[in-house]
């Protein structure tokens, strides 16, 4: 609907309103409005009304129509609030149809998060005056004695030092606070993990990103939210970065401002400080589970079923060498962590990783972590550099945290040189894509093999390819589990055993569906089987129960 006042010099008024469909504007008799002055052409502009809007255009006339005192010299869409003028006559738009896209246009995203509550100055200066007399207290460049103690000691000491203080110099407590959450705040910032460490303490929290001082998010049951934690100062924070990294020999500066490290948990921890973050000093730590997961823990949160983990117990066992793909925090290292637990205690097991996270329940384990280099550029030693020398360590399983580069040759040599059982993971959104991406790393090696001599290596040395996926609910499931059958045709030949199939959403919006073997038996189980070894071929029976979420029994 468009409605518009009409009015002239004397402040006659007059409204009209209109429906969809074309309005002509002049002074002729056939007009839907007339305008009755001298300057009016007699067909002097029209307005298009249609349920998205109204549009002016002037036809050709005479003297023109103005627009908030513009001329008009192309179709203009009306708001509310315009007018138009003819002469000494002029026109009011007060309503008009708006168009409405389905998509947000303009709309700032940053208001639609809650912003966390913001700490007093009162607070704040509190905190920076007591953490500065805690340093007075301890005296760290004169006690000697501080470098050798332990972190529970040193925290005992930053206690008792922290009580004295508020006690001594501490009159008025601010509001929001309490004297013991004050304390515990002010240790934590000055010999622990700040604001980060309720957040690594709490079970539930799986993922922690700092955007800078400001702004903590924190990943729980699948789900991003932002945290009202937050550090007093970017100095705070960056003490924090450096008081993780440097127990690993690590550093962190302008001149190299990206560092992987761990926490004392095995946490992951990856720090960026500026000039590369130019929000502030960025963290981002996933999580070491304090509990060891075990195949009984997946099967109980719908991350497989049971006849999935009977078959991959039983490859691990027959010394299968096993892919896990998967996109950015899909599980992939939890679930070589929980395949790892079936490897024999006879075996002699090397684990190579960027930053140790692998927890091996065997007797017989070589830990090996790779190095950056040193502030002169030197002394690095890569992933690759490991693999190399962990083949002269007379290795029965190698187990690589992660293939991201020329170490998959190595990986892949090693596979085909007797060392079978081993394990690694790679990055990929499917088993077909990770052979791709395998194939790139191989030739990031630097040596000039042909595409078909590199997956002919993939296609003997690979035999199992486990699928891990973040599914869009933020649960995390293995969607396809398919053995490596051979080379033909140029190409690296997949055939699937287990698949997870979507049956759509519950009322949670979470993802149901079921897992169902294809009824395919890989060829080292029926091989096994003909050796003697008693094996279940029922996991590979294409009957299930499709109405459990989740989850595929057998039947």
């Amino acid at each position: 609907m468009l409605q518009f006042e009409v009015f002239d010099s004397n402040n006659n008024k007059a409204i009209y309103e209109f429906k969809e469909g074309r309005v002509v504007l002049g002074k002729g008799d056939h007009c839907d409005v007339i305008l009755t002055d001298s300057h009016v052409s007699r067909n002097h502009a029209e307005i298009e009304v249609s349920k998205v809007g109204a549009v002016v255009r002037d036809l050709n006339s005479t003297n023109g129509t103005w627009v908030n005192n513009e001329r008009l010299l192309a179709e203009l869409i009306l708001s509310p609030g315009d007018v138009l003028r003819f002469g000494e006559i002029g026109i009011r738009v007060l309503t008009a149809p708006e168009f409405k896209s389905v998509f947000e246009e303009g709309s700032d995203r940053r208001q639609q998060v809650d912003p966390r509550k913001q700490e007093s100055e009162e607070l704040v200066a509190l905190k920076r005056r007591i953490h500065s007399l805690i340093l007075e207290y301890l005296d760290l460049r004169k006690r000697a004695n501080l470098q050798t103690m332990s972190q529970d000691e040193l925290r005992h000491e930053a206690e008792k030092a922290t009580q004295e203080i508020i006690r001594d110099h501490v009159s008025r407590i601010p509001e929001g606070i309490t004297r013991d959450q004050l304390q515990q705040q002010v240790v934590a910032e000055a010999v622990g993990l700040g604001a980060l460490e309720p957040l690594v303490n709490d079970d539930h929290v799986t993922e922690i990103m700092v955007n800078g001082p400001d702004q903590i998010y924190v990943e729980k049951d699948g789900r991003l939210t932002l945290s009202e934690s937050g550090f007093t100062s970017t100095q705070s924070l960056l003490a924090i970065i450096d008081r993780i990294v440097a127990p690993l020999g690590r550093r962190i500066d302008e001149s190299s401002p990206m560092v992987d490290a761990r926490l004392p948990d095995g946490s992951r921890v990856n720090a960026v400080i500026p000039p590369l973050a130019l929000n502030g000093p960025s963290i981002t730590i996933r999580k070491f589970a304090k509990k060891n997961l075990y195949m009984s823990d997946l099967i109980r949160y719908g991350s497989i079923s049971e006849a999935m983990g009977l078959f991959l117990k039983a490859a691990v066992e027959l010394k299968q060498n096993i892919v896990i793909s998967g996109g950015t925090g899909s599980g992939k290292t939890t679930l070589l962590n929980i395949l790892s637990n079936f490897i024999g205690p006879e075996d002699r097991i090397i684990t190579i990783e960027d930053a140790a996270e692998l927890k091996l329940n065997q007797p017989h384990v070589v830990s090996l972590e790779s190095r950056p280099p040193n502030a002169e550029g030197k002394g690095k030693v890569s992933i690759r550099d490991l693999v190399i020398n962990a083949l002269r360590m007379r290795p029965d399983r190698i187990v690589v945290g992660e293939c991201r580069g020329g170490e998959a040759l190595d990986m892949l040599q090693a596979m085909n040189t007797g060392h079978d059982g081993s394990l690694t993971t790679g990055h990929a959104n499917s088993p077909r894509d990770f052979l791709s991406r395998l194939e790139v790393m191989v030739m990031m090696a630097g040596v000039d093999l042909p595409s078909r001599a590199i997956r002919e290596q993939i296609a003997s040395a690979v035999d199992i390819l486990v699928q891990q996926t973040r599914l869009a609910d933020g649960t995390r499931k293995i969607t396809h589990i398919m053995e490596v059958t051979g080379f033909e045709n140029d190409a690296v030949k997949l055939e699937p055993v287990f698949e997870f199939v979507r049956k759509g959403y519950d009322a949670n919006g979470k993802i149901v569906g079921f897992y169902r073997p294809t009824g395919y038996v890989p060829a080292f189980y029926r091989n096994a089987i003909d050796q003697g070894i008693e094996l279940d071929t029922s996991l590979f029976n294409t009957e299930v129960d499709t109405d459990t979420p989740g989850r595929a029994e057998v039947i």
